[in-house]
Parts: C-alpha cells; sequence; structure tokens
C-alpha cells in the first residue's frame, strides 16, 4: 500500500506539472495494484479511480472519465451512502466530466 500512495504522488505531480500521458499511465499502474491487493470495492482504490477518471478528463478522454467517474460515484453510494463528503466529490467530478461534454 506504501508502494500504491508513492505511484499516486508521482502521477499527480505529473499531471500538476501537464505531463498527462505519464500520468495516465502511472495512475493505471497504482489501480491494478490497488484493485490487486485492496480489491475494487475498497475506499482507497475508488480514489485511484477517481484520479485516473481526473487525468483522463484532462486528457480530453471525457467518455472514459465519465465511466470512471461514474463507477466511482455508484460505488462510493453502496459503501459511504448518499451524504459522505466523499460520494458528493465524485458526483461533483462527475457533472464536470458531463458539462464538458
Amino acid at each position: 500500500p506504501t508502494t500504491l500512495t508513492s505511484l499516486n504522488n508521482l502521477a499527480q505531480v505529473l499531471k500538476s506539472q501537464g505531463k498527462y500521458d505519464e500520468s495516465e499511465a502511472m495512475h493505471r499502474r497504482e489501480l491494478e495494484g490497488c484493485e490487486k491487493i485492496l480489491g475494487p470495492d475498497h475506499p482507497d482504490t475508488l480514489i485511484s479511480v477517481s484520479n485516473l477518471a481526473s487525468v483522463l478528463r484532462s486528457r480530453g478522454k471525457y467518455k472514459e472519465s465519465e465511466t470512471m467517474h461514474r463507477h466511482a460515484l455508484e460505488q462510493r453510494k453502496n459503501i459511504l451512502g448518499p451524504g459522505h463528503p466523499k460520494t458528493q466529490l465524485s458526483a461533483n467530478n462527475l457533472a464536470t466530466v458531463l458539462r464538458l461534454q
């Protein structure tokens, strides 16, 4: 899990530098690890889903971003409840990508 956190941090730095290709690849690697180690519905895995969806949005890959944001939203509703701040964040992220489309 610590290595996964490091991958996420590096991916976030790459995104902030505008290195979207590298950031996307790093986020995909992190998400794969989270799904394998933590499981697909773990709250930390859902953070990874959201982070990758955000990079995809930045790259103009709106449809894939939308799909991932919808997944994160639905899973967070089921796991955390509709009123949880992370669930609300997922709803906002989905709305943002829908607006951009």
